[in-house]
């Protein structure tokens, strides 16, 4: 009986054994179904929603789902093709291998066509690369397909002894800050305004700190574009403007919105072959107001904290690049937008780039920018275009708050102290620099 009783126990155990892991297994799945259906991915800050999204449309910028810079052909895109052929080109192990190839890829076969122009430049009569349905894409478009191979154009108005000269002056070796400021032939009292308050040329001195440097102001433009409408001739008082204020840079190049990326690639030849030197570059429109004393207490405490990281590090160069970081942004596909980028032109995402009108960034990666430009096909876009040689170069622009794009409250605009933590704020008029220049004298004893 007792025997019995032993092998009916061990019976019910070795039944009951799997019906109870078969439970627990059951358990062990419905709570991790439960745990990753209830689960929330991390939340993507979107930083910006690129310019042209359509107001109706609830969908916003998308997170990169992969690098911005790849090998992958684009079909279709005529941007994507070019630079993939110029990849591949630079690409010192595909370069090796020539054998087994017997077909040329179409971006390849766009270079060729490409290659035929490279004589004439400054009319831009030259054959169009292949591109889908190029007569009707917006006619700033075709025009810049037209002459993106285009990166020498020669001067109409130079300073070749600025930064030599005017150092002298002052006793010191270069210019702290370089102030390069893109503006159009004429747009004078926006240069008058800024030479007279913010972009004075001459010693400055910072805000809160003895320290202060040597500040120069240039302006970076091309000629008129008769294109879009007939100009009054301002040429002679253009010239008038150089002599008087000798900080006038002007190439012979239509000056256009989409033409804004060439003024970043001359200027980098220009700084390379007359001022080289120079410790920092603001790069900005002349539509902006920028704290300059503000702006250079925070270049030398960069500096200083460079300097202090150099002796660990062994890093010589200074590869700062700092404005108001746009992340998350795709193309804007509305052609009503000044910003339309068709898809026929380019595919992906935009790396992540610096906006809103002015930014700030070292003398050598300058330098170092001009150099890398030399591998990424030209983009409308001037911001963008900044955004993907630094992504060639590794790097990425440093977001600070002080930049301010979409400028500061209605409240606060009037509001001196409101500035206390502004570099940069968009968008400010000749009349409204002048006001504002006078309201910020001596801030910091107000505040």
């Amino acid at each position: 009986m007792g025997k019995c009783c032993k092998c009916n126990g061990r019976l019910l155990c070795m039944c009951l054994l799997p019906c109870m892991m078969t439970g627990h297994l059951l358990i062990y799945i419905m709570v991790s179904i439960f745990v990753t259906i209830s689960y929330a991915p991390p939340k993507i800050t979107i930083h910006y929603i690129a310019p042209g999204i359509s107001a109706n449309s609830s969908a916003l910028a998308s997170h990169p789902l992969g690098p911005f810079w790849n090998l992958r052909l684009e079909d279709g895109a005529l941007w994507n093709q070019l630079q993939h052929a110029w990849d591949r080109q630079h690409n010192p192990i595909l370069r090796r291998n020539t054998t087994g190839i017997n077909r040329k890829p179409k971006a390849q076969l766009s270079t060729e066509i490409k290659d035929d122009c490279l004589s004439d430049c400054t009319s831009h009569k030259c054959s169009v690369p292949h591109a889908h349905d190029f007569n009707s894409l917006p006619e700033q478009i075709r025009a810049f397909i037209k002459s993106m191979h285009c990166r020498e154009y020669p001067f109409l108005i130079n300073q070749p002894g600025m930064c030599r000269r005017r150092s002298n002056s002052f006793g010191a070796d270069s210019p702290m800050l370089l102030i390069a400021i893109k503006s159009q032939v004429g747009n004078f009292e926006n240069r008058q305004a800024i030479r007279e308050t913010w972009g004075r040329s001459g010693l400055v001195r910072g805000e809160t700190s003895k320290k202060g440097g040597l500040v120069h102001t240039i302006f970076l433009l091309g000629r008129q574009d008769s294109s879009t409408g007939p100009y009054p001739d301002l040429k002679n008082l253009l010239e008038l403007e150089s002599q008087k204020y000798r900080d006038i840079l002007q190439w012979d190049f239509r000056d256009t919105f989409f033409n804004l990326t060439l003024k970043d690639l001359l200027l980098w030849q220009w700084l390379q072959k007359y001022c080289p030197t120079a410790t920092f570059i603001f790069k900005g429109d002349d539509d902006v107001f920028v704290r300059t004393d503000a702006l250079l207490d925070y270049l030398h405490k960069e500096r200083e904290e460079h300097n202090l990281w150099r002796g660990y590090t062994n890093d010589t160069e200074m590869n700062l690049f700092v404005g108001d970081v746009i992340s998350n942004a795709m193309p804007s596909r509305e052609p009503s937008t000044k910003y339309y980028i068709p898809e026929t032109f380019y595919k992906g995402v935009y790396p992540s780039y610096a906006g809103g009108g002015g930014v700030v960034y070292s003398g050598s990666l300058a330098l170092r920018l001009k150099e890398v430009s030399e591998r990424v096909h030209l983009f409308p876009i001037d911001d963008v275009y900044l955004g993907m040689c630094l992504h060639r170069l590794g790097l990425s622009p440093r977001h600070h708050p002080g930049f301010l794009t979409f400028d500061l409250s209605i409240t606060d605009r009037e509001n001196p102290c409101a500035y206390r933590s502004v570099l940069l704020v968009h968008k400010r008029s000749p009349k409204e620099m002048l006001t504002l220049w006078k309201q910020l004298q001596n801030l910091h004893g107000q505040c």
